[in-house]
């Protein structure tokens, strides 16, 4: 007798800028939990030969792209930054094919969850989809420190960046469990290993 294969529940993955939360998606992708981030989902839709590429081209101009025809993420960013009607415009284009191309990805998972990262998933709704939430927290000290020292950042900018992301209460009211991600990367790991073992014992997300 042939058995259909269960289709994996969906984890929510989120935290701040700084918080670890790439550090915690790639612990779990080593147990061979698929992982789907959202900030790749939005690189697959612009690139080249993708009709979301041309279409920024023809909307914003020749100058969004580089010379070898990839999108110049620093000039669109410049674009947007300044014009929160052009930011409008972008993801209304952007969001859909991002959300299907998730979807896609997901639907394809055969482990026992599947994980999606989002640093937006609070802010946007995205959690509906999610079965749990897990949210890595870190005091906002520690994220102006990690974020500037991993990007070159100054402290103003990402300032901007965490203003424009849900605040760690509004993360932590939605959340199913916590990371509190204030030490090092073994804690980080340690803490990613319980909950593995965690997850592994629900049925469809829910104790």
């Amino acid at each position: 007798m042939s058995h259909t294969p269960v289709a994996p529940w969906i984890l929510g993955l989120t935290g701040g800028i700084g918080s670890g939360k790439t550090a915690a998606a790639e612990r779990f992708a080593t147990f061979g939990i698929h992982v789907v981030d959202a900030d790749q989902a939005a690189r697959w839709v612009v690139e080249p030969g993708q009709p979301a590429l041309a279409q920024l081209a023809a909307h914003f101009g020749a100058g969004v792209l580089t010379p070898e025809g990839h999108l110049d993420r620093a000039a669109l960013r410049a674009r947007i930054f300044a014009d929160a009607g052009e930011r409008r415009w972008l993801e209304a284009l952007l969001h859909p094919l991002i959300g299907r191309a998730i979807e896609r990805s997901l639907a394809s998972a055969t482990s026992p969850y599947a994980i999606y990262a989002s640093p937006l998933l609070v802010e946007t709704g995205q959690r509906r989809g999610a079965q749990r939430v897990l949210v890595i927290d870190v005091p906002e000290a520690l994220q102006l420190a990690r974020a500037q020292q991993r990007d070159g950042a100054s402290e103003a900018q990402v300032r901007a960046i965490l203003a424009a992301q849900a605040s760690r209460a509004q993360r932590l009211a939605v959340a199913d469990d916590v990371i509190v991600n204030d030490r090092d990367l073994a804690w980080l790991h340690h803490e990613v290993d319980r909950l593995h073992a965690f997850y592994l014992s629900l049925a469809g997300g829910h104790s």
